[in-house]
């Protein structure tokens, strides 16, 4: 079944998390994706990010880091040089037949190779040229680097997360990198439909700060609205209670109360309806103002349950409720399996035989992503791809 991008052509000098999230996620949906690798450092930086690694047949480490792995299916791993003219030359062939670019160097780090976006969209007028760096290609922080780490602090949302009387925290996975990743993503279709509908190329110029500000969401127009500052609430809701974790007998649950009548049902199953009708707690802005009070009985009630006895008393009433599950739980689950998120990519030279991977969110119902090609090892498509291109030399580009 084709794909909704088949026949698209991504040129990906990107590495790390960012630039290879977005064009994993172009080449499920069918582009095909030729991943640029330096030969100097043995390709991608988050090959070398383990361990864990995928062993090969012999039980020796591989360069496919569980970190690689994570954003580089759906790729041709090709070897080139860019800081030599003969890499230069390649790069600007596969240009010529490229619908998509996107790197991410720090702004103008391209220019001396005429690699840049200037220099390729006035070669090739047609391009979507994307650049992801961690500031911008503008305002007075452009030079500086940017790492996950560092547009989560800058941005803010370290600012929000934690507990309240603790240290700022990060998010445990690079949430600014991927997120980057899929507005880079939205910005490149929507820029080859315009190229599609006038013939005409252009720039899409993202950051992960700007990226991470975006998703500031409620929390940023907050501030905005008050010029007050927002605090950490660790696993509570600033504008919502409850809504955060509870301690069990044996465990932790998730409860998410979203509005009044959801909140009687809750202290219905708690044998406590007087604490939907009194008037500090009835309503949620009521329950805001009270937050402390009310937490403190709810905590004491909860704490003399067990896990399956909450999970199933608010199920029952229409309460939304979880586990706060392992990762070995998550994707040991009947609900993983069935939207198949976990899935298997056969890989003749490594370990079983295959790798195990995240599987793509997206449903299609008539263009389904598709898993074609594994995680490449280091330049192993190199030889086929500078075929191809040889092969194309004279011919008018599509």
């Amino acid at each position: 079944m084709a794909g909704a991008l088949d026949g698209v052509k991504v040129l990906d000098l990107s590495r790390i998390l960012a630039g290879p999230t977005c064009t994993q996620l172009l080449g499920d949906l069918g582009a095909e994706v030729w991943k640029i690798e330096n030969p100097r450092s043995g390709g991608d930086d988050t090959r070398k990010w383990g361990p864990p690694f995928k062993d090969d047949l012999q039980a020796a480490r591989t360069d496919l880091s569980a970190y690689f792995m994570c954003a580089n299916r759906n790729k041709l791993s090709v070897s080139v040089d860019i800081a030599t003219p003969e890499g230069q030359a390649v790069i600007h062939q596969m240009a010529a037949r490229a619908d998509v670019v996107i790197e991410n160097f720090k702004p103008d780090g391209l220019t001396k190779y005429g690699l840049d976006h200037a220099s390729l969209l006035k070669a090739h007028p047609g391009l979507v040229y994307c650049s992801i760096s961690g500031y911008g290609q503008t305002g007075p922080n452009r030079a500086k680097p940017g790492y996950d780490l560092m547009a989560q602090g800058f941005g803010g949302i370290m600012s929000l997360t934690g507990e309240p009387q603790g240290r700022p925290m990060k998010v445990g996975v690079g949430i600014a990198d991927v997120m980057c990743g899929m507005y880079a993503t939205v910005g490149i279709l929507a820029a080859l439909r315009h190229r599609d509908a006038t013939g005409e190329g252009q720039h899409v110029d993202l950051s992960l700060v700007d990226s991470q500000i975006a998703w500031l969401i409620n929390e940023g127009v907050a501030h905005l609205t008050t010029g007050q500052p927002r605090k950490r609430q660790g696993n509570e809701h600033a504008t919502i209670v409850p809504y955060q974790t509870f301690e069990a007998s044996d465990g932790h649950v998730l409860v998410a109360v979203g509005n009044d009548s959801q909140y009687q049902r809750f202290c219905d199953f708690l044998g406590r309806p007087d604490l939907a009708e009194t008037p500090d707690f009835a309503t949620n802005p009521a329950r805001i103002v009270n937050r402390t009070k009310l937490l403190k009985i709810l905590e004491g009630l909860m704490v003399e349950r067990s896990m399956s006895e909450i999970i199933a008393g608010l199920e029952a009433r229409k309460v939304p409720v979880g586990p706060v599950n392992t990762l070995e739980q998550v994707f040991a689950s009947e609900q993983v399996a069935a939207r198949e998120m976990k899935i298997e990519m056969a890989r003749g030279d490594v370990e079983g035989g295959a790798v195990t991977l995240i599987g793509n969110p997206l449903k299609l119902s008539k263009t389904p992503v598709t898993y074609r090609r594994p995680p490449p090892h280091f330049g192993e498509d190199t030889d086929a791809v500078l075929a191809w291109l040889q092969s194309q030399a004279g011919a008018t580009p599509d």
